[in-house]
């Protein structure tokens, strides 16, 4: 057994990871304004919507109950592994933090070539609508990313039917671009 890094070590890394990935969620949440200035109908045909913390809570149900389990299993791991307790508190202090941020009010845009959330950008030709859609909120799926593709989108009912116009127009566009180029 003395090939295994210590419970510390591992403890150690762990909470890093963490913290890379709550200071990186972080940094694209700051883009959001930056990149979705102003709401509604955009001067380049597309559409921008907000959430509220409600339609986020909607939309990351799964995400929120991993993250409950996520900081209730290290404690019970902690005397048989030896490993500090401080290290499962500030395990939770950053799922916390990770948390609040999912739930945090966004800032969605629909153009003709992307789709903006999150504060990042998705080009259309990797995104496809899911064909069983949830009733409050809009599932895209990213190709080529297996079980790991969803990608929903929340907002309150009149904005997303609106979204749903917008991509299944721009899915529309993509299968027949000899419409779209005759156009311009």
């Amino acid at each position: 057994m003395s090939g295994l890094p210590s419970t510390e070590l591992a403890a150690q890394v762990a909470v890093v990871v963490l913290a890379l990935i709550v200071v990186w969620d972080a940094f694209w949440l700051t883009r959001q304004r930056r990149d979705v200035p102003t709401l509604g109908q955009l001067s380049n045909g597309g559409y921008a919507w907000a959430s509220e913390g409600v339609h986020e809570a909607v939309r990351q149900w799964g995400n929120l109950g991993s993250m409950a389990a996520m900081m209730v299993l290290p404690w019970g791991l902690l005397g048989a592994s030896n490993t500090p307790m401080v290290y499962a508190v500030i395990w939770d202090v950053l799922l916390s933090m990770h948390l609040i941020s999912l739930l945090i009010p966004k800032r969605y845009a629909i153009t003709r070539t992307h789709l903006f959330a999150d504060g990042q950008r998705y080009a259309w030709d990797r995104l496809r609508l899911a064909s069983k859609q949830p009733k409050r909120r809009i599932m895209l799926l990213r190709k080529g990313w297996g079980v790991f593709g969803p990608l929903p989108l929340g907002g309150d009912p009149d904005s997303l039917t609106t979204a749903r116009n917008y991509i299944k127009a721009m899915e529309h566009a993509r299968s027949h671009p000899e419409m779209d180029s005759a156009e311009e």
